[in-house]
């Protein structure tokens, strides 16, 4: 089911290295869209194993949202940007009631990098 999501358009998934074992992991989240191409999601639990591999990791990441594939760098977005509050906002309304203990764990904005 996460696959056809994913080809939809609906959700993104990330592919990224585990923190610890250096193992290749993969997780579909739900994302809003900035005008620029950037892609704000956020994690409902603080120590959500994905959110903190994307932490931890030092390169870029791939994301893969319906026909296309590209390269980011995540960023950490602290309680004063306001990207923070709008995604938290956004993704609730847009995936809905499960979507409500968004904004307790980290918020990440992904930056589609040049050779992307």
């Amino acid at each position: 089911m996460d696959d056809e999501l994913v080809r939809q358009g609906r959700f993104a998934r990330l592919e990224l290295r585990g923190r610890r074992s250096g193992v290749p992991r993969s997780v579909t989240v739900g994302f809003i869209e900035e005008p620029g191409g950037e892609l704000l999601i956020a994690a409902a639990d603080p120590d959500a194993a994905w959110s903190r591999n994307l932490e931890a990791e030092a390169g870029p990441v791939q994301v893969t949202v319906g026909s296309r594939t590209f390269s980011a760098t995540a960023v950490l977005l602290d309680e004063r940007d306001p990207r923070r509050s709008r995604a938290v906002r956004e993704l609730i309304l847009r995936y809905g009631a499960p979507s409500e203990r968004l904004g307790g764990g980290p918020v990440f904005a992904l930056t589609p990098t040049k050779d992307g």
